[in-house]
């Protein structure tokens, strides 16, 4: 099984949102069609900008903890370097709202 750390933010890039999953397409599937109440429905995060791969879940927690310490520079910078203009890497992801396409 593997685990995920990853980025959303919103159109306007002005909040960022750091969470863990096991299921990445399920879990962006879920904040793009704003199935939850809280930080991410309520600030329309619903772009993945970035995401790590672990294949422990000890250690997927231990990096969320570690980068939610960081500044928002810092956090800026580790995305800029993967993905400088902030696509939205799940923007192809689903076709029809469901997760079985």
């Amino acid at each position: 099984m593997q685990y995920y750390v990853y980025f959303l933010t919103n159109r306007w890039k002005n909040v960022l949102y750091v969470g863990v999953t096991n299921s990445l397409e399920v879990r962006v599937w879920q904040h793009k069609n704003k199935t939850f109440p809280g930080f991410t429905k309520k600030y329309n995060c619903d772009r993945l900008v970035h995401f790590i791969v672990f294949q422990q879940v000890a250690d997927a927690i231990q990096c969320e903890k570690r980068i939610k310490g960081w500044t928002r520079a810092k956090k800026d910078a580790l995305i800029n370097a993967a993905n400088p203009d902030w696509h939205d890497l799940a923007a192809d992801w689903y076709t029809s709202g469901d997760l079985s396409s």
